[in-house]
């Protein structure tokens, strides 16, 4: 599902303009990127998590190289979600 499908079919369930329902999304996507942590009940919890700094390994060459830190974003599901 694309986000503009996404978009119409959250319209056309609960009656707002799809501007509207745009607008919700992007207000709960700056909410993730803003904080640490963020809980919507009833559908889950995104939270950042930074993976450290690595050694690993090339496999086409064999040769030895630096990973840097990253931050990634992780989403786990509510318990009710994950009931169905």
């Amino acid at each position: 599902m694309t986000k503009s499908e996404l978009i119409a079919s959250v319209a056309a369930t609960t009656g707002q303009k799809k501007v509207d329902v745009e607008a919700t999304l992007e207000a709960i996507t700056s909410a993730i990127i803003a904080a640490d942590k963020t809980t919507l009940k009833g559908f889950g919890t995104f939270q950042w998590k930074t993976r450290p700094a690595r050694k690993g390994v090339n496999p086409a060459t064999g040769e030895k190289i630096d990973i840097p830190e990253m931050t990634n974003l992780k989403f786990k599901p509510s318990s009710g979600l994950r009931d169905l």
